[in-house]
């Protein structure tokens, strides 16, 4: 998506005509389907005003401009791009950050890589700009095919920081940030004239009509799945390339992962994030950066399908170091360096329940068994994942007990995750999603084609189930079918075959292996199998086909959601739960949010599709 194109020509005369913001806000309105908030557009007419003078220096009135060009899989936008051929004639490509920093609303951070900044609203801890920009860099050659291809395409990157005055004592250049700056070089308020020489050196021999072309037409390569890739991130090397938001927190938690052997106090950090906002891809990449420094570091889940998955993938002589949250139990008081609570809503109110081998049982909160043990603790949570009763897990919680057990508050630390990696990248699908569930409002009320994300409702379970065959067909393994907990759940036949549980009119197919129910998510055998949310929680798929069946249901006359505990098997959640509907609702997301792709979906209560269907803008 990109919200303006043409030539710097064009742009320079948008600016002068003071039209620039009002083309984008336009454009934003009928692309995105919401409209832009007042400190963007007011960032638009003022950081565009100062970028057209910066051109005014290099001659590349010819030259192709994007703004505001949306990063594939993601929410995030790249403020402007610049194609032409340097001076030793290579096609190049330039992202520009803008940046409405002032000197005063920028201060130095403790934490390596991180700066303090005043958005106004408050203090927040950001990622250095040309952190951001090497982020930004890295994630197009990763998913753009033409810089992979021949001719070559450089890609380049630079920060204009336009309010920002360069002195012997500023911020932003500290000589620790001084190997960012050479490699992504930052612009300050007296750089006017410096900043233009840099364009021309790099795009003035041509006006990059062929290269622009060539990126606008790139194929967009698969997002990384995360699993494929957990030995090599533990084992080798760091694999995913993190932006933004992703950066901050991961800073945060290596910097204070690398001092806790020095600091007498314990140290929280929680990171908060919505589906596909890479929460277990920076416990992973933490986790295989501690491992590879040789410090001990434990991963901890509530899923059993997750952890068994991570420790199978890891093998024997690390397995050990992935745990789930009752096997802290017996520790000692600040005997882990660091302790890694992934999928951490799914915190139960203790260790004492049925499935806690008696070894490990507890009746203290086992969020303070989770806290006590380890010198820092870190908690990736999504609130609105909460699917079951006894799983209490919440910023709250956390908080309340770091706070019990001595944590300083300056030792605790909270970054929030908002840039989308899954559901094609679209942040609006989900704020779509959360809203027709009736989670959270959002602004997005209708969902549209141009999302990027496939969303299609099939007339049959069965018409469902042979669009997601195809989808392994053209690619093994891509694609699984999940339900609500609606029919009861059998153990295998004595040779090994399934019952087909999962039965709607002619339509048969057998849940996922009861006794090997960890494996549904990565084996091929998951490919013939329905899963549960117990399954598919913290696993991720190019297409999700989903039937929506009919323990939640939406009342068009009462117009709400209404639970139906008669047509659910789950007892666990409903025997005496007052927030029966909600933990249904919650499982309708986590079960709609699991695709890269595209989601397909089969409504068993017809009001119940006739409602998402009236959310659906019809484009025909």
């Amino acid at each position: 998506m990109r919200l303006y194109e043409g030539s710097v020509g064009e742009f320079k005369q948008d600016v002068l005509n003071n039209e620039i913001a009002d083309i984008l806000q336009k454009n934003y309105l009928e692309k995105i389907k919401a409209k832009v908030n007042e400190a963007e557009y007011r960032s638009w007419e003022t950081s565009l005003r100062v970028l057209k003078d910066s051109l005014d220096t290099p001659q590349l009135i010819e030259n192709k401009i994007v703004i505001e060009y949306r990063l594939p899989y993601s929410e995030r936008r790249i403020d402007v791009i610049l194609f032409g051929k340097s001076f030793d004639n290579q096609d190049t490509i330039v992202i520009i950050e803008l940046k409405q920093w002032s000197n005063n609303s920028v201060s130095d951070c403790e934490i390596e890589g991180n700066l303090e900044v005043n958005y106004g609203s408050g203090v927040h801890q950001a990622a250095h700009p040309c952190l951001q920009v090497q982020g930004y860099v890295v994630d197009m050659y990763d998913f753009i095919k033409v810089f992979r291809e021949t001719p070559k395409v450089d890609l380049l990157g630079c920060v204009y920081c336009h309010n920002y005055t360069r002195s012997e004592d500023s911020v932003l250049y500290l000589p620790k940030f001084q190997e960012s700056i050479k490699k992504y070089p930052l612009f300050s308020k007296q750089d006017v004239k410096k900043a233009g020489e840099y364009l021309t050196e790099k795009l003035s021999k041509s006006s990059g009509f062929e290269v622009f072309n060539r990126f606008i037409n790139s194929p967009i390569g698969p997002s990384r799945k995360l699993l494929d890739h957990v030995g090599e991130m533990i084992g080798k090397q760091q694999v995913f390339n993190l932006i933004d938001d992703q950066i901050t927190a991961y800073n945060a938690i290596m910097d204070r992962a690398k001092k806790q052997a020095k600091q007498h106090d314990k140290s929280v950090i929680i990171v908060k994030g919505g589906p596909g906002t890479g929460k277990s891809v920076i416990a992973l990449e933490v986790m295989g950066e501690l491992m590879r420094s040789n410090k001990i570091v434990f991963h901890a889940t509530g899923s059993s399908a997750f952890t068994k998955t991570l420790r199978k993938i890891v093998g024997k002589k690390a397995e050990k170091f992935y745990k789930f949250f009752f096997s802290f139990t017996k520790f000692k008081e600040n005997e882990i360096p660091v302790l890694i609570c992934d999928e951490a809503h799914r915190i139960r109110k203790d260790s004492n329940d049925y499935g806690v081998p008696f070894l490990y049982k507890s009746k203290e909160p086992q969020i303070d068994d989770l806290i006590r043990p380890s010198k820092l603790s870190i908690f990736f949570i999504d609130e609105y994942q909460v699917v079951r009763p006894n799983e209490i897990g919440s910023i709250g919680l956390i908080k309340e007990s770091a706070k019990k057990l001595g944590v300083p508050e300056n030792n605790i630390f909270e970054f929030e995750l908002k840039t989308q990696f899954r559901c094609s990248g679209s942040d609006t699908y989900l704020q779509w999603l959360e809203n027709i569930l009736a989670i959270r409002e959002s602004e997005t009320q209708l969902l549209t084609k141009d999302i990027g994300m496939e969303f299609k409702i099939f007339n049959s379970p069965a018409e469902l189930q042979k669009a997601i065959y195809q989808k392994n067909k053209e690619k093994e393994n891509s694609a699984r079918i999940v339900a609500g907990f609606c029919w009861p759940w059998s153990d295998p036949k004595p040779d090994g075959s399934l019952v087909n549980d999962v039965k709607i009119g002619k339509f048969e197919m057998p849940w996922e292996n009861k006794k090997k129910a960890w494996l549904w998510a990565t084996d091929d055998s998951g490919m013939e199998q329905v899963g549960t949310v117990y399954t598919s929680q913290g696993f991720e798929f190019d297409y999700i086909g989903v039937i929506f069946s009919n323990d939640l249901i939406y009342d068009l006359k009462q117009e709400e959601w209404i639970s139906k505990p008669e047509n659910s098997y789950d007892s666990m959640v409903k025997r005496g739960n007052n927030n029966f509907t909600q933990h249904l609702k919650n499982v309708y997301r986590v079960l709609m949010s699991r695709a890269h792709k595209g989601v397909y979906i089969y409504f068993m209560d017809d009001d119940t599709r006739k409602f998402f269907e009236s959310r659906i803008k019809n484009e025909n």
